[in-house]
């Protein structure tokens, strides 16, 4: 499934694209306050130095075909909120994407529920365009 995703930022080696057809759901979600957007900041620096923090941006390794797909972790144990991404390599340029996917509200579950893992293989699943 061909999708388009919309450049945010990024540096030489990594950037960070947004899908979208969920552009809007995953701005307003990272904007709606100060918490937000400060816990966004930091993900977004974790991703962009390519530090491993499992805590707030992990691979969710459910299986080979979803190896590409990650999480954005906000607020674990509280509303537990999440951003799953795709990482893939820019068919033009020399660098690695994280592409904001899809927006997952309060996780019930510790481990993935049938809701989860079939977000995660569908998304697996999606293959980019990217705008500039």
């Amino acid at each position: 499934m061909k999708r388009k995703a919309v450049y945010l930022e990024g540096n030489k080696n990594l950037a960070i694209y947004v899908d979208k057809k969920n552009i809007d759901a995953i701005v307003n979600y990272i904007q709606q306050d100060q918490r937000h957007q400060k816990k966004w900041n930091y993900i977004k620096t974790i991703i962009l130095e390519n530090l491993r923090v499992p805590d707030v941006f992990d691979k969710e390794d459910i299986n080979d075909e979803c190896k590409d797909v990650y999480a954005m972790k906000f607020f674990k144990g509280q509303e537990n909120d999440r951003i799953y991404c795709k990482r893939v390599k820019h068919a033009t340029q020399n660098y690695i994407v994280i592409v904001a996917s899809e927006l997952h509200l309060k996780k019930k579950t510790q481990k993935n529920s049938s809701k989860e893992l079939t977000l995660i293989k569908n998304i697996a699943s999606y293959e980019y365009d990217f705008e500039e």
